[in-house]
């Protein structure tokens, strides 16, 4: 049997990306160590820093977050804890092993008012709860990590949780499918975000922020015409403004990053998933 490559502990192994992200870990042979909050709460410091110290990781990829953006509206506490406390707790045990920690950010940092891709080095300033205490946790590693890549992503969809793409196809049977056409994005597959994490170590790229999205950019209404016709459904599809769909969180408008070729195109990636959905 053949030495790993090295041991990543990941947390919010359970979730969407953690799924998809774990055994592709496992089968480029990295010995990979997943928890969730079964068997670690980000939040109690104590508890984050004597896992941590105990599994003696190469790298982290902290995964967990508190991700129901509208809720987070009324209940920024709880949203603070989890993504502004718990990525401060994993980036001070992190630094205390010499572990070089992967944070999973979001789009949702910036205020969509751009005219041009966000690069990595952009402005801040996020317009709603969800994007300011994730923006929050990306300080916190910059502060308490001297080893660190923040991949920020977005529009993240996977075959292991509910997503964009699950939903409009639960919808396929309505009447009319009414689509915000007015935000604008980049649709991501956890798979694709998973390799370009795996590329990030494997490349020792030099450590910062990243953006680790779908290559091109598409709306919400653009997104949901693409997914039916892949999956040659016929659907009575409309497109509709941010105000007639109004949500208790506020989105930026405009949400294209620029990912420096990290990932390929959304609508290759799109077009894979699908097709893995009807095998």
């Amino acid at each position: 049997m053949c030495d790993s490559l090295g041991k990543i502990l990941v947390t919010g192994a359970n979730g969407m990306l953690g799924q998809d992200l774990c055994p592709m870990l496992e089968d480029c042979g990295y010995e990979v160590v997943e928890t969730d909050i079964d068997n670690l709460d980000i939040t109690d410091e104590l508890q984050a820093m004597r896992v941590i110290s105990d599994v003696k990781p190469d790298y982290v990829i902290h995964c967990a977050a508190y991700t129901n953006v509208d809720k987070a509206e009324e209940d920024l506490k709880t949203a603070e804890l989890i993504n502004y406390i718990g990525a401060q707790n994993i980036a001070k045990a992190c630094n205390a092993c010499d572990a070089v920690m992967i944070y999973i950010s979001t789009d949702y940092v910036f205020d969509g008012t751009a005219q041009a891709p966000y690069k990595p080095d952009s402005k801040t300033n996020p317009v709603n709860n969800y994007g300011l205490t994730k923006l929050q946790g990306e300080t916190a590693v910059q502060k308490y990590c001297e080893k660190y890549y923040i991949a920020r992503t977005s529009w993240l969809y996977g075959h292991h949780g509910k997503n964009f793409v699950e939903t409009m196809l639960s919808l396929a049977d309505k009447p009319e499918i009414k689509v915000v056409d007015d935000q604008i994005g980049c649709p991501t597959w956890t798979v694709d975000l998973s390799e370009a994490i795996i590329s990030l170590i494997e490349e020792h790229a030099p450590y910062g922020i990243y953006h680790a999205c779908g290559g091109g950019s598409t709306t919400w209404y653009g997104f949901a015409r693409e997914i039916f016709n892949l999956a040659d459904i016929k659907v009575n599809l409309l497109p509709c403004t941010t105000e007639e769909f109004p949500r208790q969180a506020k989105r930026p408008a405009y949400s294209i990053m620029e990912n420096a070729g990290l990932l390929r195109d959304w609508k290759s990636a799109l077009n894979d998933y699908i097709e893995l959905r009807v095998e």
